[in-house]
């Protein structure tokens, strides 16, 4: 699992101030693209402010002029084809059946695992706001459909761009992003792989909100991460559990399970002292237990 003050990536990189942790993309030298240190590294880093129990709030952000480009084609395009490997061990040339079949099983497998890495971000009981700024593009839009809040700066640039590449978006895009926009908006972003602006993701629902530049979209997410911080771990992770848990259920299944969920937060301290602050007419100070 790993800790924070272990934590080491070439790529990645965590800040924690007092309940929040920022979990910084750190290769501004190729515009945050998305490699295998990247690819390895995520899963790692979430885990670790995960479990932290200090940690209430995780921002994603980025250094350097842009967020992420998305998949590094030059480390990663031989991997997802199945790489010249799988051919050598089947003994084939590359465009016999088994060959075929082994380059397919292989890029499979390669893409699962890049689907786990996203999927940990998504996984996070904490909640993850991401911090846009400049190109957004590809992968980087699969990494800020798992989090569950998007601010962007005036600057950023969107773009569900693999149909440009002639492949079909396979990270969590087409499966997340259904539920943050229309059906409509959804299709045109995919469909066309165009760019949009910040305003236009705005307007659609794919950002909450749009700050002046990338120190402001940072300011903003920091501020937004304090807030929330500022109420109990309990509640906050407790209802973004039981938000999760609505998903394909109906409304009446869902008022079970926060029934029950409830039912065994309420002896909490937290509570105690969210009443008692309240008589007292003062500002609580949660503990998370």
């Amino acid at each position: 699992m790993g800790d924070i003050a272990n934590f080491d990536s070439p790529v990645l990189s965590i800040e924690q101030d007092e309940h929040v942790a920022t979990v910084w993309l750190d290769r501004p030298e190729a515009r945050n693209a998305m490699g295998v240190d990247l690819w390895r590294d995520l899963p790692i880093a979430m885990a670790a402010v995960s479990a932290d129990p200090q940690v209430r709030v995780v921002v994603i952000a980025a250094k350097g002029p842009h967020f992420s480009v998305g998949l590094d084609l030059k480390a990663m395009g031989s991997v997802l084809s199945g790489g010249g490997s799988a051919d050598n061990a089947a003994g084939a040339s590359s465009s016999s059946p088994a060959s075929m079949a082994a380059r397919a099983r292989g890029a499979r497998t390669e893409v699962m695992r890049l689907q786990h890495a996203i999927t940990s971000v998504a996984a996070c009981p904490k909640p993850v706001i991401a911090a846009v700024h400049g190109y957004c593009i590809g992968g980087g839009v699969d990494l800020i459909a798992a989090c569950d809040i998007r601010l962007a700066s005036a600057d950023a640039v969107f773009s569900v761009r693999e149909a440009k590449m002639a492949i079909v978006a396979d990270l969590g895009s087409l499966q997340r992003l259904p539920a943050i926009l229309s059906a409509g908006h959804l299709a045109e972003l995919a469909f066309t792989a165009k760019d949009i602006t910040a305003d236009r993701a705005k307007e659609i629902g794919l950002v909450n909100d749009v700050a002046s530049d990338a120190e402001g979209v940072r300011k903003a997410a920091d501020e937004m991460a304090a807030e929330i911080a500022a109420n109990s771990p309990i509640a906050v992770q407790g209802t973004k559990a039981v938000l999760a848990a609505n998903e394909g259920k109906t409304v009446a299944e869902g008022l079970d399970y926060v029934a029950t969920w409830n039912a065994g937060m309420l002896a909490s301290d937290d509570l105690t002292e969210a009443v008692t602050a309240f008589m007292e007419k003062r500002t609580p100070k949660f503990t998370g237990r």
